[in-house]
C-alpha cells in the first residue's frame, strides 16, 4: 500500500493551510494501553499538534486522544510525547530539514494501515498571510473554472 494510504482516523487540515508542505514521511506511533482503541474509534485530535526530534529521537506533542471509556485503570495522559517510529536514515534527513531556519514537523493525518497506526508527518515552511491569500484565490479560481466547465457541458 503507498505512503499515506489506509483507513484515514483524524486529519490535520490547517496544516496545509499554515505551512507549505515540502515532503512528507509515514511513521508508526508508540502507542500505551487503551490509546489504540480510542484512536479506532476515532477520538483523536491533531490541531495544534507538532513533532520535534529529541537526542536522534522523534516525538508528536499535544495529539489528543481522549481515554477509553472502558479503560478504568489502564487509561492514559491524554496530550503525552508519543514516540514516532522512522528510519535512522529518515531521522538524519529530518534533522537536516529542520535545522533550517523556519521549516517544522508538522503531523498531517492519522491512519489505520495493515491493522497498525500510523502518522503521515511533513516538513513544511509556515507560509506568511500573502501566501494564504494567494492559495485562497488560486482555490476560488479554479472553483469558478471548473463550475463554468460543469455549466457548458450541460
Amino acid at each position: 500500500m503507498p505512503r499515506g494510504q489506509g483507513k484515514t482516523i483524524a486529519q490535520n487540515k490547517k496544516a496545509r493551510h499554515d505551512f507549505a508542505i515540502e515532503e512528507t514521511f509515514e511513521a508508526g506511533i508508540v502507542l500505551q494501553g487503551t490509546e489504540i482503541k480510542s484512536i479506532r474509534n476515532g477520538r483523536i485530535n491533531l490541531k495544534d499538534s507538532f513533532a520535534r526530534v529529541v537526542n536522534g529521537e522523534v516525538f508528536l506533542h499535544n495529539m489528543h486522544i481522549s481515554p477509553y471509556e472502558q479503560g478504568n485503570i489502564y487509561n492514559h495522559d491524554p496530550t503525552r510525547a508519543r514516540k514516532l517510529l522512522l528510519h535512522k536514515k529518515e531521522i538524519n534527513q529530518l534533522i537536516g530539514q529542520t535545522q533550517q531556519k523556519g521549516y517544522s514537523l508538522v503531523p498531517l493525518k492519522v491512519y489505520i494501515k495493515n491493522g497498525v497506526a500510523k502518522v503521515l508527518i511533513g516538513v513544511g515552511r509556515g507560509k506568511k498571510k500573502y501566501d494564504k491569500r494567494e492559495d485562497l484565490k488560486r482555490k476560488q479560481q479554479k472553483r469558478e473554472i471548473d463550475r463554468a466547465i460543469k455549466e457548458s457541458l450541460q
